[in-house]
């Protein structure tokens, strides 16, 4: 459903968020290996987190990766979908078209429009902090 940057990102700040809780930030490395992502890319992915303000880095012998304590309950997964894709995600025509609304609906308008606007409310609803809390407790993983 999302792009494969995208997942990263999600599965990075995941990781992230559940190391902040713990009062550790996050190296690099440490997110490669428990997202299973390229480094390079991974490191993209985390500068693009990083513009977005989503998640703080910090350079230095004590650098690394983290999300205040405050901020883990007010970024939403919408958040992170918006830094990767764009409001185009929730905007544009799922057929590409340059024109599609309810009065000019492509032909499958009216079949996504319900489904795309509940995924919107569940994207914004959805804290991060809410998800690193289940990958605290084990409850969720995000390798296998």
């Amino acid at each position: 459903m999302f792009s494969k940057t995208c997942e990263y990102g999600i599965k990075a700040v995941l990781y992230i968020a559940g190391q902040s809780l713990q009062q550790v930030r996050s190296k690099l490395s440490d997110v490669v290996q428990h997202i299973g992502s390229p480094e390079a890319f991974t490191g993209k992915v985390l500068g693009t987190l990083s513009r977005h303000n989503i998640i703080d880095s910090y350079t230095g012998p004590h650098g690394g990766f983290e999300i205040s304590q405050e901020r883990l309950h007010v970024i939403t997964i919408a958040d992170i979908v918006r830094a990767f894709e764009g409001d185009e995600f929730f905007d544009d025509c799922v057929l590409g078209l340059g024109m599609c609304d309810a009065k000019h609906p492509c032909p499958m308008h009216h079949s996504v429009d319900p489904v795309r606007k509940r995924l919107m409310k569940v994207l914004q609803q959805t804290s991060v902090y809410e998800l690193a809390m289940g990958l605290n407790n084990e409850v969720s993983l995000l390798i296998r």
